[in-house]
């Protein structure tokens, strides 16, 4: 037994030093200069949003060698403690939306007007941008488009499928608010958490227009049986469709850039990971699905990598879903690993982490959890029945039982899941 605890309390050093390397890669530090232009004739105007948007803001007005006003909106408690600088930061509900998502919605749009040729608007953008700035369609009310965001989430529906729902339902999404800029350069800087790393999804792509890709919502709404008030109804029926290419594309002065990509992180953490001996397998950084098959999924795969005899360490992101049906307390990273835990029954040899890099998985305060060949045993000892967690959706819950949650507080950032699966087939006994 002592063997087995040696064994996971290394294995627990390890996954440490794994997310904080891929939380470190995650960051915007040093990651924006190489894409800003030379300073504008004119005025140079932040707007932007998203769980990383007060840390780009602060690394923009650290670089910027002129005069910046603007605003940025961040979800609550996620701004950068140490900035002071000339950018508003804004603070809004996520993952659901308030009513000051509407005002900086409204602040964006007030910012980026009358603008000039000479002028520069620089938007930071991340993802929670959806949530965090919701311009109201005519007829629809805040709390419409609230509970059309909560049915959403409890769905099952992927990230894309709900963002191409939230773009057919605004005033800024899918272009608008790129549209609202005029005359003046549009330069956007994003940091993805979009399976894909397409730039135009990111936070239901504000300031990017995507009509050659525009969803119908209607039968994404059918496909999940979303019912949506008649207000919503009303307003998909008039059959707006996010802004024409023409709109902006034909700019030549428009740029955008990725900063940081999921892909990145796991890139670092397989080195990590490599420089301590393990085999680095990187699945992906754009998995989806159902959080509990995929976690059940890749412990078939721990299994097989065990068995083989391998000292690996499987690296994976994307960000999966969760169909809520019962009344408990969790997010999909705790979902995928009480998935994972069950698969694994308890198999020596094998600890894993499944964690959001923005800090917070779900509603919850914790960033996700780890997971241990001891894991069911623990449970066991407290009188705490696994399945059970996971048919009532209570993964935060069985986790805190074992103090097996991992607590980051908010990062700052946001590359959506993190995932790393150690597999150490010899034991010491």
């Amino acid at each position: 037994m002592s063997a087995l605890v040696d064994l996971e309390a290394r294995q627990r050093v390890q996954l440490d030093a794994l997310l904080s390397t891929a939380l470190n890669a995650a960051g915007v530090e040093g990651k924006l200069e190489r894409f800003l232009p030379s300073v504008p004739l004119g005025r140079t105007v932040v707007i932007g949003g998203g769980k990383a948007a007060a840390a780009m803001a602060n690394e923009l007005a650290r670089l910027w060698p002129a005069p910046l006003s603007g605003a940025v909106v961040v979800p609550y408690g996620h701004q950068s403690p140490s900035y002071s600088g000339p950018i508003q930061i804004l603070e809004a509900g996520h993952p659901v939306p308030d009513g000051n998502s509407v005002v900086a919605a409204d602040r964006m749009m007030e910012l980026v007007k009358d603008l000039s040729h000479d002028d520069l608007v620089i938007a930071l953008m991340s993802g929670g941008a959806s949530a965090l700035l919701v311009g109201l369609p005519e007829g629809v009310s805040l709390e419409d488009k609230q509970g059309l965001n909560k049915a959403l989430l409890k769905s099952g529906a992927t990230i894309s499928e709900i963002n191409a729902v939230r773009k057919q339902i605004s005033t800024v999404k899918g272009g608008r608010l790129a549209h609202a800029v005029g005359k003046a350069r549009l330069l956007t800087l994003a940091v993805s958490d979009i399976p894909g790393d397409d730039i135009r999804k990111i936070g239901s792509g504000p300031t990017i227009a995507n009509a050659a890709e525009a969803v119908a919502a209607t039968p994404i709404l059918e496909r999940y049986g979303i019912d949506v008030p008649e207000s919503i109804n009303r307003h998909l029926r008039k059959g707006l469709d996010n802004p024409s290419p023409d709109d902006r594309s034909r700019r030549a002065g428009d740029s955008a850039f990725l900063i940081v990509k999921p892909g990145d992180i796991l890139i670092a953490a397989a080195r990590c990971a490599e420089s301590v001996g393990y085999k680095p397998i990187i699945l992906g950084d754009d998995l989806e699905g159902e959080a509990r098959e995929l976690g059940s999924a890749h412990a078939k795969l721990a299994l097989e990598t065990l068995r083989a005899g391998r000292r690996a360490c499987i690296l994976s992101g994307g960000e999966t879903s969760v169909t809520v049906s019962g009344r408990g307390r969790g997010g999909r990273n705790s979902e995928y690993l009480l998935g994972f835990v069950l698969a694994t029954a308890g198999q020596e040899g094998i600890g894993a982490l499944a964690v959001d890099t923005d800090g917070l998985d779900g509603a919850g305060d914790n960033a996700g959890a780890v997971a241990f060949a001891s894991t069911l045993t623990r449970a066991a000892g407290k009188k705490l029945d696994a399945a059970a967690y996971l048919r009532r959706n209570d993964s935060y819950s069985f986790f805190a039982a074992l103090d097996d949650l991992v607590v980051t507080g908010p990062t700052c950032t946001n590359v959506n899941d993190f995932r790393a699966i150690l597999i150490d087939p010899v034991i010491d006994r």
